[in-house]
C-alpha cells in the first residue's frame, strides 16, 4: 500500500531557524551559533543521522515483534563526516553531503543469535537506509517568488 507522507518547513525569521512538521508534530531546525545560527535545535545533517538512527531502531523493535525475539533494548549511535567546502561550492570537487555515515548497533537481548538476525533484517528492510544509499528523485514545482 502506497503512503503520501507531507512535511512542512518555514523560516521563523530568527536567524537561521526553521519550524517542520506533520501530523500535529513540530521540530526546530537551525544551525550552531559557528555556522550564522541561534543553535536553537539540531542541523538538518544531525536530523538525517537522527532519522536513520530512529528509523533502525524502530525496524529492530518492529522486526523483533514478529519474529517474537524478545528484545529488552536498542541502541543506534551515528556519525558522518561531512566537507562544508562543499555545500558552500568552495570546492566543485567534494560532495555537498555526507562523504562516509558510520553506525554501532547494540541490541539488548538474550538469544544473541536471533538479536543478530533481526537486527541485520532492520538494516536491509529501513525505509531511511533505502533513501540515503540509493538516489530518490528529487522533483520540484515551480518556485513562487511573493
Amino acid at each position: 500500500m502506497k503512503e503520501t507522507v507531507k512535511v512542512t518547513a518555514e523560516a521563523t525569521g530568527k536567524k537561521l531557524q526553521v519550524k517542520a512538521g506533520t501530523r500535529g508534530f513540530t521540530v526546530t531546525v537551525d544551525e550552531p551559533e559557528e555556522s550564522g545560527g541561534g543553535n536553537s535545535g539540531m542541523n538538518p545533517v544531525e536530523l538525517l543521522l537522527c532519522a536513520l538512527g530512529g528509523c533502525q531502531a524502530i525496524a529492530t523493535l518492529i522486526f523483533s515483534s514478529v519474529k517474537e525475539v524478545p528484545v529488552e533494548g536498542v541502541r543506534i549511535e551515528l556519525e558522518g563526516d561531512i566537507d562544508t567546502d562543499g555545500f558552500l561550492g568552495i570546492n566543485p570537487d567534494v560532495r555537498n553531503g555526507f562523504q562516509e555515515i558510520r553506525k554501532d548497533v547494540t541490541v539488548k537481548c538474550a538469544d544473541k543469535e536471533s538479536a543478530l538476525a533481526v537486527a541485520q533484517l532492520a538494516q536491509k528492510q529501513c525505509p531511511v537506509a533505502d533513501c540515503i544509499a540509493n538516489p530518490v528523485p528529487i522533483v520540484s514545482s515551480d518556485i513562487v517568488v511573493e
